[in-house]
């Protein structure tokens, strides 16, 4: 692959990927600059469910698919509704820079794919560097995370109620508070 056509699929990353939305183009640039290349091959996973999570990942080229439950679980074969296809320039796993969270999901490659991984130690370098690019880079976390959380309590409010959904919040904000 040519340099061009590289530099192509960077630029198609700064300005297309949704994650980064909210930085500008230069703090998009800074950010990137800071991402690994990695080059997988059909077939080849990047990561499996319950895997501490160390980065996320920009796919710069190829298709990723993520299953939330992979075939060397003792799961039953996931349908399509537990499959999502990934190409780019969208990103995945980015709750696991700001997060100390394990991978709800696997992630395969569908085809050869270059990815970009932003790991937590390139976190620490852009936090260093360019503190107000870190700051927007974990409002955009959290913005994620806080719409999971409420999608995640409208469906336990609807399955076993209010009181249980608000029972569960306060005790894990008790049980982080302790730490």
């Amino acid at each position: 692959m040519g340099k061009l056509t590289n530099i192509k699929q960077q630029l198609n990353i700064v300005f297309g990927s949704k994650f980064l939305k909210n930085l500008s183009s230069a703090e998009r640039y800074e950010f990137l600059q800071l991402c690994h290349k990695r080059n997988y091959k059909e077939g080849e996973y990047v990561f499996y469910r319950n895997d501490p999570g160390t980065g996320m990942y920009f796919i710069q080229d190829g298709k990723i698919e993520l299953m939330l439950n992979a075939n060397n679980e003792e799961t039953i074969q996931p349908d399509d509704s537990s499959k999502f296809i990934l190409d780019a320039p969208d990103s995945f796993g980015a709750l696991s820079i700001g997060y100390n969270l394990r991978r709800k999901a696997t992630a395969q490659c569908v085809t050869d794919c270059q990815l970009l991984g932003f790991f937590q130690p390139d976190f620490e370098v852009l936090r260093d560097r360019h503190p107000q690019i870190a700051v927007k880079f974990l409002q955009s976390l959290t913005n994620i995370a806080l719409r999971q959380l409420e999608k995640a309590t409208y469906i336990i409010e609807e399955v076993a109620g209010q009181e249980k959904a608000l029972q569960i919040q306060f005790d894990t904000y008790y049980e982080n508070s302790e730490d």
